[in-house]
């Protein structure tokens, strides 16, 4: 890869570009419909709030690093992290959540700052936070197929249409999935209300308030999902690009304080991003590894425009059927459970651990206001510990 410092403009190209805009328009048609799942029951204006955050931060964090270190930064925020709040928002007062979501970004700046990516990484098995971010998004997933009965054509259609495009055009999918739903549900009538109008957001404040029950339900599987589920395949997407630089503590530190500085807001984390990272870091954007920054900072642009208006943005969302929007966001999430399922069970060792950790978090369950997410993870490192030193007892045994 060259180490050429061009001038923006000359850098600039079309296929970067689009590359960039399109990867941002993914993540509104998949994450973006899981955070307004999550949302269901708050207030319009805290989820108006919710989606500025997120975007903003996005949009400013990506062009901020992309032109620092000439690289195809893509920042978005956590769909796991948003699946996850699923459930756990309608038990918590908003507050206590964002409240939660300050101490998640604190702890992965301090994460960051300290260099410790690396070794907690290693410490933490690959199998268990793997069937935990299984666990938290099967049952959300499932409702892919609940909504089948109600409008049997409509999901039929699409879930024909994710795998067709899954075959053909994997990193579009979702996109080709959005649109071929909406067709049907046009064509059906299904439509509800009339267009909005472009309207401005305005963030609004919520003032954070600290409970143990939060930081361990909502905290703690915000920190293990995005450290797992989004900065470890975000990191490894980069790197598979030919990418040395910049460092994973550095971009840690910069997005962590970025979710701490909008966690009033209703910003629950933002991170490095994945899928939509490859299409910025690819031959698609540029065959000049060098000139890919651009692509970060097109998708950027887009997030702070979409981010403005994001009321109108919701407006839309809202005139969608709501078996639309739950197939649409079930089936985003398939590539994420097949891949985590699959290093859940890759470790013969450990496949027990990774059963009992992906059951109990699928389960929903909540124990001394603590949700599933966190007893999974604590029941499967007690199998894993309790296997491993039954294990090593035996190997001693048989020594002696």
């Amino acid at each position: 890869m060259t180490s050429r410092q061009g001038a923006l403009g000359e850098d600039a190209s079309l296929s970067a570009v689009l590359a960039g805009l399109v990867s941002t328009l993914i993540a509104y048609a998949g994450p973006l419909v899981i955070v307004f799942q999550a949302a269901r029951g708050l207030d319009p204006a805290l989820l108006e709030s919710w989606v500025w955050t997120i975007s903003i931060g996005s949009g400013v964090l990506g062009i901020a690093l992309s032109l620092k270190y000439r690289v195809p930064v893509v920042i978005a925020w956590s769909a796991p992290g948003s699946a996850l709040l699923i459930t756990l928002l309608p038990t918590v007062d908003f507050s206590e959540a964002v409240g939660a979501y300050l101490i998640a970004s604190v702890t992965l700046f301090i994460i960051g700052v300290t260099g410790t990516f690396d070794r907690i990484v290693e410490k933490l098995p690959v199998g268990i936070s793997a069937a935990m971010l299984a666990g938290i998004l099967f049952g959300f997933a499932a409702k892919t197929f609940v909504a089948l009965p109600a409008q049997p054509l409509l999901v039929g259609t699409m879930f024909i249409a994710f795998f067709v495009g899954r075959r053909w055009f994997p990193r579009y999918a979702v996109v080709a999935v959005l649109m071929v739903g909406s067709l049907v549900a046009m064509l059906g009538g299904d439509f509800a209300g009339s267009m909005p109008s472009i309207r401005f957001t305005t963030p609004t404040w919520t003032t954070p308030h600290f409970s143990w029950q939060a930081a361990g339900s909502i905290g703690l599987p915000l920190v293990v999902v995005a450290l797992t589920g989004q900065w470890v395949p975000g990191i490894a997407v980069l790197r598979g690009s030919g990418y040395a630089r910049p460092r994973a503590r550095s971009l840690i530190a910069w997005t962590s304080a970025g979710s701490a500085l909008l966690a009033p807001f209703g910003c629950h984390g933002l991170n490095l991003a994945a899928i939509t990272a490859a299409i910025c870091a690819g031959r698609e954007a540029h065959e000049d590894p060098a000139r890919r920054y651009i692509a970060g900072v097109s998708g950027g642009v887009l997030y702070l425009i979409l981010g403005c208006l994001s009321a109108t943005v919701l407006a839309l969302f809202a005139l969608l059927p709501r078996e639309l929007v739950a197939a649409l966001a079930g089936l985003a999430l398939f590539p994420t459970i097949a891949g985590a399922l699959s290093v859940a069970m890759a470790e013969a060792g450990d496949r027990d651990a990774a059963l009992v950790t992906f059951i109990v978090s699928a389960s929903g369950m909540s124990l001394l206001g603590l949700g599933a997410a966190f007893w999974g993870l604590l029941f499967g490192l007690s199998t894993h510990i309790l296997l491993r030193w039954t294990l090593v007892r035996r190997v001693r045994a048989a020594e002696t």
